[in-house]
């Protein structure tokens, strides 16, 4: 229980009582459960959609989803994702290692923080009530599961250094594929053979992200993994209005 205590306060600001998991590694190891926080905080989404969906005007009832979905997450990916995209700039990996650590945002970060709100709001704006409600509850499960399965899969930059490092270090190698099982099932469930094409479409976004970024830092960090989850989701919720649009969903 205490890697479940770990896991929830570190990606959600759900204050549960107990001690959680410490030392060397506890996150990496606690990885186990961030699919479980994901289905939690996405039934959590799920049933505010029902409540907004009745309140307000569709652009409207997304825009409010968006926003408690970051708020309930504590904005810890976000500010991952503006870490990296202000990183980018940087002329070597030693460079854009020292700029991603600055605490203040650039213009980069700044403007994918808000391109990312608004295609994620404009995303749930275009789901009807029923499948909104379905898409909610599976895209912050992928979302989680993609740190697994990407922190598997590459090496961190700064070994030995930083939570991201921790992170990828004590990650159970097996996790990430047990999971990928249970979370193909979740998506066929829930939206059948389309479940299947957002999942695929958020793990490519996250995978595809991490390369990228591993390719100019020689490796991944805690920031990379964090923008990763946010990527993830929000290649399930364009996947997701595609497949809507095309009525294939």
């Amino acid at each position: 229980m205490a890697s479940l205590i770990l896991a929830v306060r570190f990606l959600t600001i759900v204050p549960v009582p107990g001690r959680e998991a410490t030392g060397a590694g506890a996150l990496g190891r606690a990885a186990w459960w961030f699919p479980v926080v994901g289905l939690g905080l996405g039934a959590g989404l799920a049933l505010a959609d029902l409540v907004l969906g009745r309140l307000f005007p569709p652009l409207l009832a997304a825009l409010l989803l968006v926003s408690i979905w970051k708020v309930a997450t504590g904005g810890v990916h976000l500010d991952g994702l503006a870490d990296c995209l202000d990183g980018l700039g940087g002329v070597d990996p030693a460079r854009r290692l020292a700029i991603m650590r600055d605490s203040r945002i650039g213009v980069f970060g700044a403007g994918g923080l808000v391109l990312c709100i608004m295609i994620a709001t404009a995303s749930l704006a275009e789901l009807s009530p029923p499948l909104r409600g379905r898409v909610l509850f599976l895209a912050p499960v992928i979302g989680r599961l993609a740190p697994l399965l990407v922190g598997a899969c590459f090496a961190p930059a700064t070994p030995g250094e930083g939570a991201g490092a921790g992170f990828v270090e004590a990650l159970p190698r097996w996790a990430g594929a047990a999971h990928l099982a249970l979370v193909a099932g979740l998506a066929a469930a829930l939206l059948g053979p389309g479940g299947f094409v957002l999942l695929a479409a958020g793990l490519a976004a996250a995978f595809a992200w991490s390369a990228l970024l591993a390719r100019g830092l020689g490796g991944v960090t805690g920031d990379v993994l964090g923008a990763g989850v946010e990527l993830a989701e929000l290649g399930a919720l364009l996947a997701a209005a595609a497949l809507a649009y095309r009525g294939a969903l």
